[in-house]
């Protein structure tokens, strides 16, 4: 037996080489051990500056199932169908069923409790017997549109009470809601909500946390306001607790340049917020005005995305058929104007 103390000693040389072999092989593994926590690992979590941000799902944990269709009582151009097969007029009533058999968003507008329970609660059970997401808007924020054509919402104190009854209601339905339209896109041209509106968003946001719900915020449209400003207001407003933003509701730019203009906003956000696009009138694109352009068409028919990317649905979020406001001959905001309908039927997007 060799006596210990008289084995070959290896080298210093041979030595450092095992030393620095064996410190390459533990960065090789610190590596790839950050590299699996940022691949595997959900996103979410504490920004460097502090700012917690919520994990994001995919379109399809957004979106299960797919888009609902609204019921009767809440789909009204399936009631305007329904007027029209009564009084006998077929080929009318089959032009309007080309809108309402679509998914269309419910809007929720009436500052009663117990009106906003109750279409919730429909819009819900019909879902669910659907095996499909409903998705709602929330548009009844304090001085909504500043004054405008869809001017009203509910008074300050009572805003964020009605947005936890209505989250309440929505509980464990997986509803999408996008929260508002308009409301943070107005600030550049209505200074007097400044002050008071992104803190109130930011605690309607807090009112729909906790309920299972997917919540998007206003993005605007890529027309609106410089990309900075809408991400700053969109942190303020809380878009790190939500799934994302929503972009042209209500408006007609096309899809491709929406969403180069919505992925830029996503950046700029930064931790990679999703979105959703509306597509119910842009199927001729832009044409010269928001409210009741001449021309207009149905966009896309709304759809979930494989989820390859940030966007997760195009949806019809503005009803097609109702009124923008008592411009270019229209009625008042939120009235059925069929010949209206009409034309965006006639006019709509041929894929």
């Amino acid at each position: 037996m060799t006596d210990q103390g008289n084995r070959p000693q290896p080298s210093r040389r041979s030595s450092a080489r095992r030393q620095w072999t064996w410190i390459g092989a533990a960065v090789v593994a610190v590596v790839a051990v950050v590299v699996a926590l940022v691949v595997v690992l959900p996103r979410g979590g504490q920004t460097p500056d502090g700012r917690q941000v919520v994990q994001r799902r995919t379109a399809a944990q957004a979106f299960p199932g797919g888009l609902a269709v609204q019921p009767a009582a809440e789909n009204q151009p399936g009631r305007r169908e329904a007027e029209a097969r009564a009084a006998g007029d077929d080929r009318t009533a089959s032009e309007i069923a080309v809108i309402a058999d679509q998914p269309i968003a419910t809007w929720l507008t009436d500052d009663s409790v117990a009106a906003t329970r109750a279409t919730i609660r429909d819009v819900v059970r019909s879902a669910r017997e659907q095996g499909r997401t409903p998705v709602f808007v929330l548009y009844n924020v304090p001085d909504r549109d500043c004054g405008h054509y869809s001017k009203g919402g509910s008074t300050t104190s009572g805003y964020v009470p009605w947005v936890r009854a209505a989250a309440r209601a929505m509980a464990g339905s997986h509803a999408v809601v996008l929260v508002e339209p308009d409301s943070i896109a107005q600030i550049a041209v209505c200074k007097r909500l400044q002050d008071s509106r992104l803190p109130l968003l930011r605690k309607a946001v807090g009112a729909l946390s906790g309920h299972g719900l997917t919540v998007y915020l206003d993005g605007g449209n890529e027309k609106r306001v410089p990309v900075a400003q809408q991400a700053s207001w969109l942190r303020q407003a809380g878009v790190d607790r939500t799934q994302g933003f929503f972009t042209n509701v209500s408006n007609f730019y096309r899809v491709d340049t929406e969403r180069a203009y919505a992925d830029e906003l996503a950046d700029r956000i930064g931790d990679d917020p999703h979105f959703v696009i509306d597509v119910s009138r842009n199927g001729q694109g832009w044409r010269g005005t928001w409210c009741n352009p001449s021309g207009a068409g149905l966009g896309q028919e709304p759809h979930v995305t494989l989820g390859s990317s940030r966007l997760d649905a195009l949806l019809w979020v503005k009803t097609p058929g109702l009124s923008d406001g008592t411009c270019n001959g229209g009625p008042a905001a939120g009235q059925w104007w069929q010949s209206y309908a009409l034309g965006l039927v006639a006019n709509r997007k041929q894929d």
